[in-house]
């Protein structure tokens, strides 16, 4: 039966219409290294009866056992998807020995570095999972001391990895390749780009400072990379899940290995607090819950994630990734479409400049859009007031979303400020807001390895949660595969032009770039 015409989702759906309305209630969610402010979303006894009812009929628990025991998580792929096992302070017996090995190994090779103060520079070469992580973690932590300043380039766009390599001491810069097959485009073309900067800089043996971090390691050998600087992830171990991994060496070479162990931590807490904790108590569970409320019954298109804390500025593109590459999909486990909407669109930016960009349109325009508001309760420098000002901010831009304005209450104010009651009224019409727009709010206590685990774990398990009720699985990309084919086809053709089936703009592109080219 498809989800929609199911007993528990039209039990979901009436609830989530009688729900009362937002935020008169609060509904806070205690979690590890965090708490999760649910008052500006949908919620009753009646809701919660029907959220527990669809998590029973779409196999929720049996889903989430199969997460952590290494099932067949990933069920297009035929294998686990056992990111939690990375983080875990006591891996699972049947990876533990190559997990806590790899794991030791990297260790070992931050040590050594430090020791014989190997490495000024580090530059990272990745894509996707392989690099929104590890930029993330190294942007919001660093305001503690970086041992190193670390670049990253991802675009196959040249100018990219020429930017990351501009200022850096190529006899002091360490180049590590993250490429989970090692056939990714754009890491091994900046690969060689680095390369060459290397031999032009008269590097004697270029090859000694590259690392790489692949679960191909015959193609890193074959490429005359060392073996000891490869270090190995597994198939199980999903790209944009990743960062657990030695795709978080540049994070331990960085802010050293205590504080990449601390990030393991905080997800390992959080982990432990998914796997456990009542549903009605689950941060993650509940967070998934309201965005399903929200994309698939409420029918909002998109979901802004607005961080008030710079530090955490890659937060946004890093979700982005997670959620629709994860959720950007129909097809159900028998082929089937979902039936409902499914993923909506991840965007936003750090407050408060997010406040002079979008949120105009997120108060009045007549769709709008969930927001996940993050928040620091203590910052990490001096000027309290200043803080003070940017957690105002963001509870007010929470609230007014929430609360709204009536005709009645713009009309009180305009005609207190207007003689003219026409005026006044007229003004009055271009000052209300609907209101009821729903919102989540994240509170860490501070932002530190700890925490920010815990917090990129919550919205891991999050996707997890609604990929399990929208039947789909959030593990594969095969959009994105479509897509490397298609460019791997037009890279040949511009190699040795060749008549194949192409639409017309298309065809009239790569003949036009295959004259210029053979011109030039």
């Amino acid at each position: 039966m498809p989800l929609s015409n199911s007993p528990a989702w039209q039990e979901f759906i009436a609830a989530t219409r009688s729900a009362p309305k937002r935020g008169e209630q609060l509904r806070l969610i205690s979690a590890p290294g965090l708490r999760l402010d649910l008052s500006a979303q949908a919620y009753s006894p009646a809701l919660q009866k029907a959220e527990a009812a669809l998590l029973a009929q779409q196999g929720f628990d049996a889903a989430r056992a199969r997460l952590f025991d290494g099932g067949n998580a990933n069920w297009t792929e035929e294998r686990a998807a056992w990111h939690t096992a990375l983080r875990a302070p006591e891996p699972p017996a049947m990876v533990a020995k190559a997990v806590l090995a790899e794991r030791e190994r990297l260790r070992e090779f931050v040590r050594q570095a430090d020791a014989a103060g190997r490495y000024g520079c580090v530059l990272h070469l990745g894509i996707g999972g392989s690099d929104w992580g590890p930029r993330l973690v190294t942007r919001a932590l660093r305001h503690g001391g970086a041992r190193r300043e670390v670049r990253f380039a991802s675009n196959v766009d040249s100018h990219s990895v020429a930017d990351a390599m501009s200022r850096l001491d190529p006899h002091d810069t360490l180049v590590i390749v993250a490429s989970k097959s090692f056939t990714t485009t754009e890491p091994l073309a900046n690969a060689e780009v680095a390369m060459n900067w290397l031999r032009d800089a008269g590097v004697a043996d270029p090859i000694k400072q590259v690392v790489a971090v692949t679960a191909n390691v015959e193609a890193a050998l074959n490429l005359g990379i060392l073996p000891d600087h490869i270090f190995q992830i597994w198939d199980w171990v999903g790209g944009r899940y990743s960062l657990w991994s030695a795709i978080g060496l540049p994070i331990a070479l960085a802010l050293g290995n205590d504080v990449f162990d601390q990030l393991l931590a905080g997800a390992a807490a959080m982990d432990e607090h998914f796997r456990t904790a009542p549903i009605e108590d689950n941060a993650p569970v509940q967070l998934a819950l309201a965005g399903v409320v929200n994309r698939s019954v409420l029918g909002y298109d998109s979901l802004v994630i607005a961080p008030y804390d710079s530090r955490l500025y890659h937060i946004v593109p890093w979700a982005q990734q997670l959620e629709m590459e994860s959720l950007g999909k129909v097809a159900t486990a028998d082929g089937s479409p979902a039936g409902v909407p499914t993923g909506p669109a991840v965007w936003g930016m750090s407050g408060t400049d997010c406040q002079h960009t979008f949120f105009q349109w997120l108060h009045q325009d007549t769709a709008g859009a969930p927001v996940d508001f993050i928040l620091c309760e203590q910052p990490a420098h001096a000027y309290a007031r200043h803080h003070e000002l940017l957690i105002a901010n963001c509870l007010a831009q929470r609230s007014a979303l929430l609360r709204g304005k009536t005709y009645e209450e713009a009309l009180a104010e305009t005609s207190a400020a207007e003689s003219d009651p026409e005026r006044a009224r007229l003004l009055a019409r271009h000052r209300v807001h609907p209101g009821g727009r729903p919102s989540s709010l994240i509170v860490l206590p501070r932002l530190e390895a700890y925490t920010l685990g815990a917090l990129l774990a919550l919205y891991e398990h999050k996707v997890f949660t609604q990929g399990v009720i929208w039947g789909i699985n959030p593990f594969d990309q095969w959009g994105v595969e479509f897509g490397k084919a298609l460019a791997k086809s037009i890279m040949h053709e511009l190699d040795s032009p060749q008549a194949t089936e192409q639409d017309p703009s298309t065809r009239y592109w790569i003949d036009a770039i295959a004259r210029r080219s053979s011109a030039s």
